[in-house]
């Protein structure tokens, strides 16, 4: 009678065990979600820092784009007043569709061009732009694998068992797929 009491021991350990594993594994891959995001948070606010002074410094040249221009200051104030991530990814979706644009008109200005201010501006944007590539990639790698562990058997036991919910991925529009080539060269 004791071995058997010693092999239910045994197997209810062993459950306690990978439950433990399991929720720390979860509770691990959200938290590194969200480091990841904060990395695209900070590219973000350094995109937005640079907005500003592109827009002011090109506004001279553009006079018959000024609705350009405001599509941009509108679609930056959308993406920093946006706290949800999801509005937030929606949100820095139209802005990056409406710097794409921007940067598009300004290749019809050849004076803009040339303009130191306006090339370093550019230039910084062009960084900036990478390095939030590179944060979304890792932070849809890390979402890819939290969403698959909550999704796949046993591990989603536990997930719905505390409430795990799917982190959204940062999408590309497909406007934005579409966006034409911009030669940023001088």
């Amino acid at each position: 009678m004791s071995f058997l009491i010693w092999i239910i021991l045994g197997i209810i350990l062993l459950i306690l065990f990978w439950v433990i594993g399991t929720y720390n594994s979860l509770v691990k891959l959200k938290k590194m979600i969200e480091n990841a995001w904060s990395q695209i948070d900070v590219q973000l606010k350094r995109r937005h820092d640079l907005i500003p002074n592109l827009v002011n410094s090109v506004k001279g040249y553009m006079k018959f784009e000024q609705e350009t221009l405001e599509k941009v200051l509108q679609a930056r104030a959308s993406a920093i007043s946006s706290k949800d991530i999801s509005k937030k990814i929606e949100a820095e979706n139209q802005l990056t569709g409406a710097l794409s644009k921007l940067l598009a008109v300004v290749e019809n200005y050849p004076d803009l061009k040339a303009n130191e201010n306006v090339s370093s501006l550019m230039e910084e944007l062009r960084k900036t732009e990478d390095k939030i590539s590179y944060a979304r990639q890792f932070y849809n790698d890390i979402v890819m694998k939290y969403n698959t562990k909550i999704s796949v058997f046993p591990s989603n036991i536990i997930a719905s068992m505390f409430k795990f919910k799917e982190a959204p991925f940062f999408k590309v529009e497909e406007a934005e797929k579409e966006v034409p080539n911009v030669d940023l060269s001088f």
